[in-house]
């Protein structure tokens, strides 16, 4: 069987990206930083967004179970999507391609585009800003932080995590759509 071929546009992008994701995964993997991003990291992977969904109805009473169904669905649909993509266009990771890029965090799968964990990151700051946007200065570097954790990781490409804000903006703004009424 063969393996499922990549994007032209992807080889392009690879290998005019490659020596600055080399250059920012060798300072990513400076002791310090390393910690950093691997915590930052692993809060992307779920427990930043499930706290600040159990969060909403402490903060918003009885209307923030309305706003836990809404952001619940919205994440659904938004990893289905993110996935449909993923496995589409199958862009490898770029320690794959290039072994010069030292991958400090274990990958759960061979494909980099987009970034799901800065696809959430975004989405989930621009609920917040929509909801309880006093919390934004907690999420809103805490976002940042996932995004350059997954370039500063070896995980992914600049471009990936360009993608993945793409994407988190637009199933953040259609989640600022469809936001229940808050009593």
């Amino acid at each position: 069987m063969n393996a499922p071929r990549t994007l032209p546009v992807f080889d392009r992008l690879d290998l005019f990206e490659w020596r600055l994701c080399q250059r920012l995964a060798h300072h990513g993997s400076r002791r310090g930083i390393l910690l950093l991003l691997r915590c930052a990291s692993r809060l992307g992977d779920w427990p930043a967004w499930v706290l600040l969904v159990a969060a909403l109805p402490w903060l918003h009473g009885t209307s923030g179970w309305s706003l836990v169904w809404h952001h619940l669905l919205l994440s659904l649909l938004a990893i289905g999507v993110y996935r449909l993509v993923k496995t589409r266009l199958c862009r490898e990771r770029p320690s794959i391609t290039f072994r010069t890029i030292r991958c400090t965090e274990a990958p759960r799968d061979r494909y980099s585009f987009p970034s799901g964990h800065t696809l959430h990151a975004v989405m989930f700051s621009l609920l917040t800003a929509a909801t309880t946007p006093a919390l934004l200065p907690l999420v809103l570097p805490l976002a940042i932080l996932i995004a350059a954790s997954r370039v500063g990781l070896g995980l992914h490409y600049i471009s990936d995590v360009i993608g993945g804000a793409l994407l988190g903006c637009v199933f953040g703004l259609l989640g600022w759509w469809s936001l229940p009424a808050l009593g």
